[in-house]
């Protein structure tokens, strides 16, 4: 019988697999940037619903920066450097397990908080696509394998270090070896978290996530955007209760003159010609 990990299952989920979502997710963003840069956003509803939105978003987006901060030190940093400033291992598996509970606690909640919203309000609920979807249920997968993973390894049963981080690094230098993550060291929960984050990666383009890669490196120099309230009088009247300054709600482009020979939109009836 052919050990798994030299087996084509495995050559499949951990050598073509990252390289087919990796390929699919960079040419993703180019052709979504060519072809549709004005659809370069969230689709927030904000404008739908604010109060769960506002707790929500930022609890899981606080959590989801944490929890990738984390997996980029874990990957990138090996053992030996850690070693080498003084973080033995026992050390440096206690922060981050802390670290890791306390990222997927605020995922958690914001997602369950953000699917809540999306799904019981109807005003919501009616903006969600079919990709919508699908990155729901693959950030679920993502989220929930993820959260088990570090639970189950409180006890420090998988040495990740020595086996996922190097298997991730390997990919970068074009030399996987799947059985880094087939090994009996590994347990089953950490490859369905791969496996379910290659998909992510690979779907991402084609979602709301793009607005991850927007950086507004032109918003400080852009032109200022002129918003006009519906009741001038109510949006002094809130004015005045926040600054004392007296906003000027008259048009930007005041009516000057008509210029020679013109009717002002008149006929020449009306004007008793």
């Amino acid at each position: 019988m052919i050990p798994f990990a030299t087996s084509v299952p495995a050559t499949a989920a951990y050598v073509v697999l990252p390289y087919v979502a990796l390929a699919i997710g960079i040419t993703g963003l180019i052709w979504r940037r060519r072809t549709d840069s004005f659809g370069w956003t969230a689709r927030s509803t904000e404008l739908l619903e604010s109060r769960i939105l506002r707790f929500a978003s930022v609890i899981f987006h606080v959590g989801v920066l944490m929890a990738i901060g984390g997996h980029v030190l874990g990957i990138l940093i090996p053992e030996s450097w850690t070693e080498a400033v003084g973080i033995s291992d026992d050390v440096y598996h206690l922060l981050a397990v802390a670290g890791g509970i306390s990222a997927g606690i605020a995922v958690i909640v914001g997602f369950l908080a953000l699917m809540y919203r999306r799904f019981t309000n109807p005003r919501v609920r009616v903006t969600t696509t079919d990709m919508d979807l699908v990155i729901f249920g693959l950030l679920a997968v993502g989220i929930a394998t993820g959260m088990a993973a570090t639970i189950f390894n409180i006890p420090d049963s998988v040495n990740y270090r020595e086996s996922v981080a190097p298997y991730f690094r390997q990919i970068f230098i074009f030399q996987p070896d799947p059985s880094l993550m087939t090994g009996q060291g590994v347990a089953t929960i950490f490859q369905v978290h791969v496996i379910a984050v290659w998909f992510l990666y690979a779907a991402w383009p084609f979602s709301r996530l793009i607005h991850a890669f927007t950086v507004p490196v032109t918003y400080p120099i852009r032109s200022p955007i002129v918003y006009r309230p519906r009741n001038p009088r109510a949006a002094a009247a809130r004015a005045k209760r926040y600054g004392s300054g007296s906003p000027d709600y008259s048009p930007s482009i005041p009516a000057g003159p008509q210029p020679t020979g013109s009717t002002g939109g008149r006929s020449r009836a009306a004007q008793g010609e």
